[in-house]
């Protein structure tokens, strides 16, 4: 067991004892007014009662459902049985506290049904108290009727913070299941294309110029162990999200992505050039603003060796105006099938998921003329300087 472990035990021994004590106080009281006033032997009836009930509530952990269902059946024993016997009303103050706690827990956690079951029980026995009708509630009716009122308000609104806490997880499950699927897909997309090419490059390598062979073949070496380190830090999100390297550089190595596009596989692909803002802007971006220009570029690029292997030049611009990045990807590309609309494709739909949960925009589309451009915007938080 590990210190958290350890702490969160000692925090609900800590609760039973205190709640216990209160139990014991409240026992204490009642059995002290009953003696007061009635004299005789007639505290032991509502001390015995009240006991049963208490130890219930602090034993309530094992089963809530039955232990309400246990709690309320002493009650409804216990309240005739007064009566017929000419001793003080029930339920004591003791047996109520107690029964607020049960009836309490139980609407909190029990299913809808169950919850508003046990709490018409709860209701039952606040009538059965009120029984033969009185010319004015009893003061045992009272008390027992505010804590009734008192135990579903405080149910019902812990249910409501139970279920947006867990509402709110499960969105924070969902957004984290998102992102690892864009992460996965951007690794795999990027380095397997890359891969693939670079094979499909070396075939024409061996039959025209089987001295760069070599060459080839160690440029798919190369790309295959950088999908081996991409797919390890994508790994480690899912191990260990804290200890995890990021799976995403920033801006600074776009010059390095860039490179592995441009003119690739020795001279066949398109020239690639790219611009960046001047002075030391990018140095003052946020990480998820430089994860997702990197993420944006790279996407566009591998589209453009999937979908535009015609096209002799595409160039990359990355500007800032005040504090909002504009991501510009073109192509010359000529007129051919129609590439994957904005709305298909997941690479396409992971850059408008990243970039809208930054507030920021997509567009992607023809150009007029010939060539495809993707042009991404995003806010950089007004608190950073440029």
């Amino acid at each position: 067991m590990n210190a958290r472990e350890w702490a969160a035990r000692l925090v609900r021994l800590a609760a039973v004892a205190g709640l216990g004590a209160v139990f014991a106080a409240a026992l204490a009281v009642q059995a002290y007014r009953i003696a007061h006033s009635w004299g005789g032997g007639a505290w032991r009836f509502d001390c015995v009662a009240g006991l049963v009930v208490c130890v219930i509530a602090l034993a309530r952990r094992r089963d809530l459902g039955w232990a309400a269902v246990a709690g309320l059946a002493v009650a409804a024993v216990a309240v005739p049985a007064a009566k017929a016997a000419h001793l003080p009303g029930e339920p004591g103050l003791a047996m109520t506290l107690a029964l607020s706690v049960l009836l309490g827990s139980a609407i909190r956690v029990l299913r809808p049904l169950a919850a508003c079951a046990v709490a018409a029980g709860g209701l039952a026995v606040a009538a059965a108290t009120a029984v033969p009708p009185p010319d004015h509630l009893a003061p045992v009716t009272r008390l027992y009727g505010a804590a009734w009122l008192a135990a579903l308000a405080a149910g019902l609104g812990l249910r409501l913070l139970d279920a947006r806490r867990r509402a709110a997880a499960e969105r924070v499950r969902r957004d984290e299941r998102l992102a690892l699927a864009r992460e996965l897909h951007d690794v795999v997309a990027h380095h397997i294309t890359g891969i693939v090419v670079q094979a499909q490059g070396a075939r024409i390598v061996a039959r025209r110029q089987p001295e760069k062979l070599e060459e080839s073949l160690a440029g798919i070496e190369a790309a295959g162990s950088e999908a081996l380190t991409a797919m390890r830090r994508v790994v480690g999100l899912l191990r260990d999200a804290g200890d995890a390297a990021p799976a995403t550089p920033g801006p600074e190595r776009l010059g390095e992505l860039v490179s592995r596009f441009d003119g690739h596989f020795d001279g066949r692909g398109p020239a690639v050039s790219l611009r960046l803002p001047d002075g030391e802007g990018t140095a003052a971006w946020p990480p998820e603003v430089t994860s997702t220009v990197y993420r944006v570029v790279q996407e566009s690029l591998t589209n453009i060796t999937r979908h535009a292997r015609h096209a002799r030049s595409a160039t990359v611009t990355v500007a800032q105006d005040g504090h909002v990045v504009t991501v510009e990807v073109v192509d010359d590309a000529p007129p051919g099938p129609v590439r994957p609309s904005h709305r298909g494709g997941y690479g396409l739909v992971g850059m408008r998921e990243r970039l809208e949960a930054l507030g920021g925009t997509l567009r992607a589309g023809p150009r007029a003329g010939a060539g495809w451009a993707v042009l991404a915007t995003l806010p950089v938080p007004a608190g950073r300087p440029r």
